[in-house]
């Protein structure tokens, strides 16, 4: 199935703005937690495969850590999301959000929280 203009112009929308987010949450993690820095990374691999979705992951080297988030232009209200491990094939299903509720304080969180190491 092609693409309608509209349809292009929407993902590009929706991934610019989950770039600026995942920017903006980078740098307040690393002003906060210097030992986090997370190295993100946005694929477009799928949509070159012929799935109409992009992902971004959020990767945590020290603790071979991995956030994905995929946007799927057959559901653009929601946001598709997994806490997996660089090393492994994520198992399971992937849980939503929608992106209205999808924000910058949403990743902080989930960097903060995944990647900190838990507090004793």
């Amino acid at each position: 199935m092609e693409n309608k203009p509209e349809d292009t112009h929407l993902s590009e929308q929706r991934l610019v703005s989950l770039s600026d987010m995942a920017n903006a949450a980078h740098l307040s993690i690393q002003q906060d937690f210097a030992h986090i820095d997370p190295v993100i990374g946005i694929s477009r691999n799928m949509r070159k495969n012929g799935v109409p979705a992009d992902v971004m992951t959020i990767d945590c080297l020290k603790t071979s850590k991995r956030i994905i988030v995929i946007l799927h232009d057959q559901n653009p209200e929601q946001v598709l999301y997994k806490f997996a491990f660089k090393e492994q094939d994520p198992a399971g299903d992937f849980t939503q959000i929608a992106f209205a509720e999808f924000n910058q304080q949403v990743l902080y969180g989930w960097i903060k929280s995944y990647f900190s190491p838990a507090v004793n």
